[in-house]
């Protein structure tokens, strides 16, 4: 029964991020950080300002900006599935480097324990997972950044734990730090050191190639996002999918072109933020995901899923962001980040 159970939590953490591949540990390192990347789709390794979230995203993102930044990030997820970042950057001096640690967390509930006949004696169990996360980043050449992260994981479903090391890489080519920024990240590059129960899985490895473009004539900022590059065809097999046949019962071959340009915008994220005010106090965002909702809408109703929105806004000291991510007809997430700046305070 426990080992059932282990199996049934591993498909709820596969299942927050995809149906590209169930062989690795760890899913939770695949979801978006903060309110902010949620609202721009899932993805935003990109842009480099002063939101120190970013830098999960893509260590290169580290940056002056990012200077005594502090983030909380809460995720509300489903089924009583909550997930969160909080996150503190710093400019060292010295070796002229930005650094920035970090807690990702995910808690999957309480649990009831049963026998195989469903009977239960009342006693529950939870289950969870944690990563510690210490990145640094340095500007190689006038404008190209490159980063590391290096993230310590610690598993703990039921009875059975699991414990890991997974790395981040990335490297930011900026015309200038908001107007252009072209990015290649390789995310959560690593293995478990120690096994659930003797199986070793990988990690949600994922190789993405990106660009941001602010406008130069409105106040609007545009992401392109290429993920899962690792992968050639992210194409699945549908079983719900109905065979056609001609007039003569002849099953028709399938549209190679259709399906060639349905597997290439399965790779690609696109987002826009409007940067609104004299400041940019207030940002109003938006992605749409077509990977996420070729795998999670259904063709007897019509969803949002696939699609996400948000906005932004500093309110004193503070700066509050809200994201919301359609992830099918049941329901989406809803995301809340604070971040300050803690030299205002000290």
């Amino acid at each position: 029964m426990r080992l059932k159970t282990l199996i049934i939590l591993l498909i709820i953490a596969h299942g927050l991020s995809a149906q590209i591949e169930s062989k690795y540990a760890y899913s939770f390192l695949t979801l978006p950080p903060s309110a902010r990347v949620t609202a721009l789709g899932g993805l935003l390794p990109t842009v480099m300002d002063d939101d120190i979230t970013l830098a999960l995203s893509n260590p290169a993102s580290l940056n002056d900006k990012m200077h005594n930044q502090l983030a909380f990030a809460h995720n509300f997820h489903f089924a009583d599935i909550q997930n969160g970042y909080v996150a503190y950057g710093r400019k060292l001096e010295k070796p002229d480097i930005h650094a920035h640690i970090g807690v990702q967390y995910i808690s999957y509930g309480d649990f009831d324990y049963a026998d195989i006949l469903g009977h239960q004696d009342g006693t529950t169990f939870k289950a969870g997972e944690t990563a510690l996360v210490i990145g640094a980043s340095k500007n190689i050449a006038e404008r190209i950044s490159a980063g590391i992260n290096v993230k310590g994981v610690f598993s703990h479903l039921e009875q059975f734990t699991s414990t890991g090391i997974v790395a981040d890489l990335g490297i930011n080519y900026f015309k200038d730090s908001s107007d252009f920024i072209l990015s290649f990240v390789v995310k959560n590059l690593g293995t478990e050191i120690t096994t659930y129960n003797g199986t070793r899985f990988g990690t949600p490895l994922d190789i993405q190639i990106g660009i941001s473009k602010r406008l130069r004539h409105l106040p609007f900022r545009f992401s392109i996002i290429a993920h899962q590059l690792q992968h050639g065809n992210i194409r699945y097999d549908d079983p719900d999918l109905k065979v056609k046949t001609d007039l003569f019962g002849e099953d028709v071959k399938e549209n190679s072109f259709k399906n060639t340009v349905d597997n290439v915008f399965r790779h690609l994220v696109f987002s826009g933020e409007f940067l609104l005010g004299k400041h940019e106090n207030l940002r109003i965002r938006g992605g749409y995901n077509h990977l996420r909702r070729q795998e999670l809408s259904l063709s007897t109703f019509r969803s949002l899923a696939g699609f996400s929105l948000g906005f932004g806004i500093k309110i004193s000291y503070f700066k509050l962001d809200y994201g919301v991510g359609y992830h099918h007809v049941a329901g989406a997430t809803n995301h809340i980040t604070i971040r300050t700046d803690m030299g205002q305070f000290f």
